[in-house]
């Protein structure tokens, strides 16, 4: 590991200060992922702003009926809360599924959105990658991609997104709010706050330069049967092969969003509406336009198998 200077931030105002003043600075709370990519050289601060101390950490309601989640609150914490379990079930359960016990006590609710892929190319610092090194190549699309993205991929890059979180934030529709070194706030809704690779995977939020995430606000409650359903290759301490957060509304309605599949969490407005023709043609409408290898094509065969065990 590098040497690195540190300091411990005291407000968000403050941290997001003194990030965009340090093009080479990181923010680190739990720390779950930054710290292997450190030891790794993959990740090279020469700055670190702990953040643990800046409040951040609350669970509220929100006036329309919502819930608004600090960008500090533990995974553990949030999968625990009696709101989420009963309202936002989906979301418990994909927290509930991802990483270790241990990792939940430390991971954050922000971090859970920015960590980065777990492409084997990405951290292999022998191999080309545009997302470790813009401009160096892709080694996954000629090499092993078994458990790689099949939409929204691009000629740059085919990593998938790793979080379970974020695919049950984005059935949910969440909003990220944001605070700038000037203080100036905005909310991002989440299928507006991951990209897709395009010919800059290296670039993979819209936040911007010592822009902070202060918290995820859910918005009301969606009656109905929540799922967050994953297959990986072991049965715990695995990132999904494919997962499907879903939402079975009381309504007839359905919505639906994809992980392991994509760049980013994936939901398609089409699939939503073609729930009422059944489980195959939402799969159709939701893996439109895909793009796989040969040893990853076998997850649009598996992605609908999981949706007809959703929607049975």
């Amino acid at each position: 590991m590098r040497p690195f200077t540190y300091e411990r931030a005291t407000d968000p105002a403050a941290a997001a200060k003194a990030l965009a003043a340090n093009p080479n600075a990181k923010l680190i709370a739990g720390g779950t992922n930054l710290l292997d990519l450190m030891k790794l050289e993959i990740e090279k601060p020469t700055h670190l702003i702990d953040i643990n101390r800046i409040g951040l950490d609350a669970i509220e309601p929100t006036q329309d009926g919502g819930l608004r989640i600090g960008a500090l609150v533990r995974n553990t914490v949030l999968a625990a809360d009696a709101r989420v379990r009963k309202d936002y079930a989906v979301l418990s359960r994909a927290l509930l599924s991802g990483a270790s016990g241990q990792l939940r006590n430390k991971a954050t609710t922000a971090g859970n959105l920015l960590q980065r892929t777990r492409c084997p190319y990405f951290y292999d610092t022998a191999t080309p990658c545009n997302k470790r090194e813009p401009g160096s190549g892709c080694s996954a699309i000629e090499g092993f991609s078994r458990n790689l993205a099949v939409i929204g991929v691009s000629d740059a890059c085919i990593a998938t997104h790793p979080s379970d979180m974020a695919v049950a934030m984005r059935v949910l529709d969440a909003t990220v709010e944001t605070v700038s070194p000037d203080g100036a706030t905005r909310s991002i809704p989440i299928a507006e706050f991951h990209r897709l690779p395009g010919d800059t995977p290296q670039i993979e939020t819209n936040l911007k330069p010592g822009e902070l995430i202060t918290a995820v606000t859910l918005p009301k409650p969606i009656a109905g049967k929540h799922v967050y359903r994953k297959v990986r290759d072991r049965a715990s301490y695995a990132f999904a092969t494919v997962s499907i957060a879903a939402i079975l509304g009381t309504d007839g309605s359905g919505r639906f969003a994809f992980g392991g599949l994509a760049h980013k969490p994936w939901r398609s407005k089409e699939a939503d509406a073609a729930f009422a023709r059944g489980s195959d043609a939402v799969a159709d409408a939701a893996l439109s336009g895909a793009r796989a290898t040969k040893q990853n094509e076998f997850k649009l065969g598996l992605t609908r198998r999981v949706l007809a065990t959703i929607t049975a």
